[in-house]
């Protein structure tokens, strides 16, 4: 249907029911003449007449009877529909859809939604947990999550976490074994335990630097795993090192289970953010949840939510740490 079409439906039933065109125009905010056009270039199109017009009244024909009874309730029910989506900008209700990997929806979105859900009790959230890059507009999220931020097209881009590091680490027993790696070159002489990436399907290359200088070492081992989880767990036991999300192992360390290494060459990049299209218009509860999310460090806590947004064409993560950070 061509919005002509609806346009001048919408003209005949106001006529037809206020049996009038002058009281019609009125209601409907146009002109007498404007609405006495409308209503013949419908009846033109359909090739039949819809209204008798007399000096005193405006009745429906047999054509237009029929038009009516079909029109009246399907017109009634649009403009429901359309109250109804006008309240979602209202009332925080609805139901957003998210794209995260693991560690962004562990960290940063399950500790968001645990106090917000039960304030709002009509919003309801999909998490979809991923950790390749997924096209959100395409599979139809409300937005995406990913780490660091970069110059792309027709995004907003939130920052919702603090800066992230990678960390290597390996257990006591593995460095009394082996020594201790002073230097990225000197990982080739240890056993590694390699990440095997979901999205990509390749091996994680370990991203080092310093000084401006950055690095990405291939290093070898007898295990491949797919998952954070293990990684970790031979690590504890001696098998091997890791690199890994330092947050990951900061109760390992502390425990003394892990020990850290090469700390100088793990410099931090960009956490977090939440990404959604420039054009949508924002509901209610999903305004709400960006405001749940947005990262508030003591430092940045006086600059208050308009520094933490932007407008930013769009996020996108280094594409193997996205897949090391579990």
């Amino acid at each position: 249907m061509r919005r002509e079409d609806l346009i001048d439906l919408n003209a005949f039933l106001a006529v037809a029911e206020e049996q009038s065109f002058t009281r019609a125009a009125a209601r409907l905010g146009t002109s007498q003449s404007a609405l006495s056009y409308t209503v013949r270039r419908l009846e033109t199109r359909l090739g039949v007449r819809l209204l008798t017009r007399t000096t005193r009244r405006v009745a429906a024909t047999e054509a237009g009877e029929r038009l009516i009874l079909t029109l009246r309730p399907a017109l009634q029910e649009i403009a429901q529909e359309l109250s109804a989506i006008g309240d979602l900008r209202e009332k925080p209700a609805g139901t957003i859809r998210i794209t995260a990997a693991e560690h962004a929806a562990k960290t940063l979105i399950w500790p968001a939604l645990r106090r917000l859900l039960p304030l709002y009790p009509d919003i309801r959230v999909e998490l979809s947990v991923d950790a390749g890059f997924t096209d959100i507009v395409a599979e139809r999220f409300d937005a995406g999550v990913r780490l660091g931020e970069s110059i792309a097209k027709d995004m907003v881009a939130v920052r919702i976490g603090p800066d992230l590091r990678m960390a290597v680490v390996g257990s006591p027993d593995y460095f009394a074994r082996r020594g201790r790696p002073e230097t990225p070159q000197d990982l080739a002489q240890h056993d590694c335990i390699n990440l095997r990436l979901r999205s990509a399907g390749g091996l994680y290359a370990w991203e080092l630097g310093q000084g401006g200088r950055e690095l990405r070492v291939r290093v070898e081992g007898r295990l491949i795993f797919n998952e954070v989880e293990p990684m970790l767990q031979a690590a504890r036991e001696g098998f091997g090192l890791t690199c890994i999300v330092e947050d990951h192992v900061e109760e390992d360390v502390a425990a003394g289970r892990l020990v850290p290494v090469l700390q100088d060459w793990c410099q931090p990049f960009a956490g977090y953010h939440l990404y959604y299209p420039s054009r949508r218009q924002p509901s209610a509860a999903f305004s709400l949840l960006v405001d749940a999310l947005r990262y508030r460090s003591a430092g940045r806590a006086a600059s208050g939510r308009a520094a933490s947004a932007r407008a930013a064409p769009g996020v996108q993560a280094r594409p193997s740490v996205e897949g090391a950070r579990g």
